[in-house]
């Protein structure tokens, strides 16, 4: 878990966080579940660095070996 949330930070990862917590801010200001149920959301996939934008959604590639017959 620890090396899950201080590795792997990239530009979008960050942006999340960043829009997570503004966006926390502006619902705790204005008392608005649903922008708080986003921003728990992106808080989360920040955190985590799950989503479609992170690294865990990648479709593994396997190299094929054409040498053999």
């Amino acid at each position: 878990m620890k090396d899950t949330l201080f590795t792997n930070w990239n530009f979008s990862r960050a942006l999340r966080l960043v829009f997570g917590l503004i966006i926390a801010y502006q619902a705790i200001i204005h008392k608005d579940p649903i922008a708080g149920f986003l921003a728990v959301f992106l808080l989360f996939q920040s955190l985590t660095n799950t989503g479609c934008c992170g690294s865990s959604c990648a479709i593994p590639t396997k190299k094929c070996d054409t040498t053999k017959k």
